[in-house]
This record gives structure tokens, C-alpha cells and sequence, in this order.
């Protein structure tokens, strides 16, 4: 007979919805580094894939992402590039592998998976899970289900994330 109780993942995982190209997840930056720097192992963060239409470059800078990931740096290109998101408004795609350079990655094989498609299915994924869960702006947040959106305001987002993981944590002891 099986047991019908959810199976907790070894980790509590956080979900963040982001668009490369959207200042408020850009604003969100410090908030996700606080708590990688917090939790450490204890907490996974998985960048989760929600370019909005009106950011033109958004959707490449997903697919370039997931390349960083394969190749090894995923959050640190995700910094860079959210750090820089006025530079990704203006040159797109050329900015993405001048990246990818900058950061020591193969940036030939960045622009072949830019025009190959290689993580397309990855990206559209994620989009179609985000809005069968509600996702309508960036960034939000999933955690223990809950969802939490940052697109209006980062006010007490933090702060709600590490109650929920907290009481998680507790509970795995």
C-alpha cells in the first residue's frame, strides 16, 4: 500500500519567476543573495523562466541562462545581466555572449544555443507552469506553495520567505 502523505524534497525549494530583463527583479537581487547567503545548501533557489512580451530580449536572455546553467555559472550570469538590464535593452542578444565572455564561459557555444534553440522547450516550460499557477508578473516567488508576487512590491517578501523556510527547516529535524 502506498503512503498517500506528499514526499518533502530532501530541501525546501524556492521558486523564483523572473525575467532577465525587468528592473524589479533586478530590485530583488539583494533579497536573493541575502538568502543564498542565509540558507546556503539548506534552501534550493531555482530560477524559474517568466519573460514578459513587453521585454523584447527577455526571452533570449532566458535561453542564455539556462546555457550559463549547463556551463556551470547560471546565477552569477543571471546577476550580471540583471545588474545590467539597461545594457540588455539596448543591445540584446550581443550582450548575452559579451556576457557569457566576460564570465569565462565558451561564448561561441552561448551564441550557437541563442540560434540553435537548444533551451527553448526549457523556457516555454517554465512560462506555461508559471501561468497554470497564477504567475502574472515578475518576480514572484513559490514556496511549500505558497506564492508570493514582488512585482508590486518587495515589502516583507523576504521576510515571509525565510518564515516559511524557517518552519520547513524546523520541521525536518
Amino acid at each position: 500500500m502506498s503512503d498517500p502523505s506528499p514526499v518533502r524534497p530532501a530541501v525546501p525549494v524556492l521558486d523564483v519567476w523572473c525575467d532577465l530583463q525587468c528592473p524589479d527583479c533586478r530590485a530583488a537581487l539583494d533579497d536573493v543573495r541575502a538568502l543564498r547567503a542565509r540558507y546556503g545548501d539548506r534552501l534550493e533557489l531555482r530560477l524559474r523562466h517568466f519573460p514578459l512580451e513587453k521585454n523584447k530580449h527577455s526571452f533570449a536572455a532566458a535561453q542564455a541562462a539556462e546555457e550559463a546553467l549547463e556551463q556551470g555559472s547560471g546565477w552569477e550570469f543571471v546577476e550580471v545581466v540583471l545588474g545590467r538590464v539597461e545594457q540588455l535593452d539596448r543591445a540584446g542578444e550581443p550582450f548575452l555572449v559579451e556576457v557569457a565572455r566576460e564570465l569565462g564561459l565558451d561564448a561561441e557555444e552561448f551564441d550557437t544555443a541563442l540560434i540553435d534553440g537548444r533551451h527553448i522547450l526549457i523556457v516555454d516550460a517554465d512560462q506555461a507552469e508559471g501561468k497554470a499557477i497564477g504567475v502574472s508578473g515578475t518576480p514572484t516567488y513559490v514556496i511549500d506553495g505558497e506564492r508570493l508576487d514582488g512585482g508590486k512590491s518587495q515589502e516583507g517578501l523576504r521576510e515571509r520567505i525565510e518564515q516559511i523556510a524557517d518552519r520547513l527547516l524546523a520541521g525536518q529535524e
